[in-house]
């Protein structure tokens, strides 16, 4: 019992840094990467589909990126969803490509993605400390219908405080070579 609390506790905190690489690959480096595009969305015949599914995004250089929709009229439709997003990128069209050149960051745009970056990290650790305390409590709930110890449950308390150590300190490690990637010129 407290060994598939345990596991469930390491699946749900692997799950909550898998999700904060996620978000932190939509954290603009000042270098072309076509998961900064991942997250858009466009209108492709009345459904509302991510832009990958529409077009092949790919890195032309460093600092561009080039969009090919499969379809002629969805040129339109996609340069106006990157346009209206939240990126402040300006695509160029030239007939069926969409060359997206991203503009290099300021010292103070970097230190302002530093702060994006670290708010990220410490949601991180929270949902993290939240997956520990549910598992404690189950321990609580364990140890009050008698089914395990004392002993056990300090134990099992032990096993999850530190799991959930390693955990915040993959975070932390996550976090610093984000950061690290963004100061870098």
């Amino acid at each position: 019992m407290i060994k598939e609390i345990v596991q469930d506790a390491g699946k749900r905190m692997t799950k909550s840094i898998e999700a904060l690489k996620t978000s932190l690959s939509r954290v603009r480096t000042g270098r072309a990467h076509p998961s900064l595009l991942d997250h858009l969305r466009v209108d492709y015949y009345g459904s509302d589909v991510p832009i990958s599914q529409v077009a092949n995004i790919g890195v032309e250089d460093a600092r561009t990126l080039t969009v090919t929709p499969w379809e002629k009229p969805m040129v339109q439709v996609v340069e106006k969803a990157i346009l209206s997003s939240d990126l402040g990128l300006n695509p160029a069209t030239a007939g069926t490509v969409i060359r997206i050149p991203m503009p290099p960051l300021t010292e103070e745009t970097r230190r302002d993605l530093v702060k994006v970056v670290r708010h990220e990290g410490e949601s991180a650790k929270v949902a993290i400390r939240n997956i520990r305390r549910d598992a404690n409590s189950d321990f609580k709930e364990l140890l009050k219908e008698k089914e395990i110890s004392e002993d056990e449950e300090h134990r099992a308390e032990d096993d999850i405080q530190k799991l959930t150590d390693q955990r915040v300190a993959e975070v932390d490690k996550v976090i610093e070579n984000k950061e690290s990637e963004l100061m870098a010129i």
